[in-house]
């Protein structure tokens, strides 16, 4: 059918398990009204299956991104319930298609989705506006690219040519006045030099060209009303290129805003005063105190803030000795360099340092002057009394 150059409307795909053809097949053998014998053995419906199984994937995923035309049933459905549903379909295809030629029919734009137009198709037939929103351009002054959207969905045909639309909105504000967005009246054309995303492979190849900017991103620096805090270094991936200059964006977000407006970036001068270059230095080299700001800092702070919060008293330790192995415990347990069997290790002693802390508070609210017998003691009193004693015998395993 590609060959001869005829597109299928609507393709339905029914699908089976084996199980449920093979036991199709032999009811249909055995039915009494069957008159002639036909190739439908057992060995012959597992040769067309095989058949079946080997071929599908390339023909459906080649409707499915040409023509988008593909649909998929459960064959196990009753059978009128198969049959509303290709009448629906069906319905909804003839719809679509009748609106689509009475709008065409009396000059208006028209939207060319569920009409089975192949991605060449729609390339060849692009307007002036390529794959930009014109109604973006037009009511934004905004340039939004619409080449990733390939199910067609937000695109429309007007005087034979064919435009992308940014969205749902876009779409029917071009629907109802297209000339509107469209040359010779569209209020902005689509500029001849356009701003396109480039990788770091692409960056390497056009060495020795620098970043413009100094590797600023503009886009943060006009955010921040042009002060000098605003001056933010660029990311290597989210570079831009445009008038033939790279400029180096802060993020996704400021390289989508710089895409759509970059004559609103592209010509800010940079301020008299400039932050000092960033040269990377190893920790290593810092003195002690620098050394444990930069690498440690954080995870120190995190140890001794837990350990504020708890207060650790370990039975027949001092306090200070008891703040130490705490924060110890603490600082391997969230280790981020070391492996995760080390730090659910560690997480478990700091547990069961924290269990054998709270002890002394334990006994202290369930012990008085007077003897209590037994009976009277709570149900755990007599066991944590004896693992409370038992920790003097024995010193506390730090490692």
């Amino acid at each position: 059918m590609t060959e001869l150059s005829i597109i299928p409307v609507q393709i339905i795909e029914l699908t089976l398990t084996s199980k449920e053809v093979h036991w199709r097949g032999t009811a249909d053998r055995h039915s009494p009204d069957r008159t002639l014998p036909l190739h439908d053995s057992a060995p012959i419906l597992d040769v067309r299956l095989s058949s079946y199984k080997r071929n599908i994937d390339v023909v459906r995923s080649h409707y499915q991104k040409e023509h988008r035309n593909w649909f998929i049933l459960e064959a196990n459905r009753s059978k009128w319930w198969l049959n509303d549903k290709c009448a629906q379909l069906m319905n909804e295809q003839l719809k679509t298609a009748q609106h689509y030629l009475s709008k065409r029919n009396v000059g208006d734009a028209a939207s060319i989705f569920g009409l089975c137009v192949s991605p060449d198709e729609c390339k060849n037939r692009l307007g002036e506006f390529s794959h930009y929103c014109p109604v973006s351009l037009a009511t934004k002054h905004e340039l939004v690219d619409c080449s990733y959207e390939t199910t067609m969905k937000f695109t429309a045909e007007y005087r034979a040519r064919y435009y992308k639309l940014a969205g749902q909105k876009e779409l029917d504000m071009f629907l109802v006045e297209a000339h509107k967005y469209v040359s010779p009246t569209a209020p902005h054309m689509l500029p001849e030099t356009l701003p396109r995303y480039v990788t770091k492979a692409e960056v390497k190849q056009m060495f020795p060209k620098e970043l413009a900017f100094r590797g600023y991103c503009p886009v943060s620096y006009v955010l921040g009303n042009k002060r000098y805090e605003a001056l933010t270094p660029g990311s290597r991936d989210h570079v831009v290129l445009y008038d033939d200059e790279l400029f180096s964006m802060l993020d996704d977000r400021t390289m989508e805003m710089f895409l759509r407006q970059p004559w609103k970036y592209n010509r800010t001068p940079l301020p008299a005063k400039l932050p000092p270059a960033r040269v990377a230095q190893d920790v290593t080299s810092l003195p002690m105190l620098g050394y444990m700001e930069q690498a440690v800092a954080k995870a120190i702070i995190a140890a001794m803030t837990s350990c504020s919060d708890f207060k650790p008293k370990y039975p027949y330790l001092d306090a200070h000795k008891s703040a130490l192995v705490y924060v110890g415990y603490h600082l391997k347990a969230h280790n981020p360099k070391a492996t995760e069997y080390s730090r659910e290790k560690y997480r478990k002693k700091l547990e069961k340092f924290k269990e054998h802390c709270q002890l002394i508070k334990y006994l202290g609210n369930n012990m008085n002057r007077k003897y209590r017998p037994e009976p009277e003691r709570p149900i755990d009193f007599n066991y944590k009394m004896d693992e409370f004693l038992a920790l003097k015998n024995f010193p506390l395993p730090i490692h």
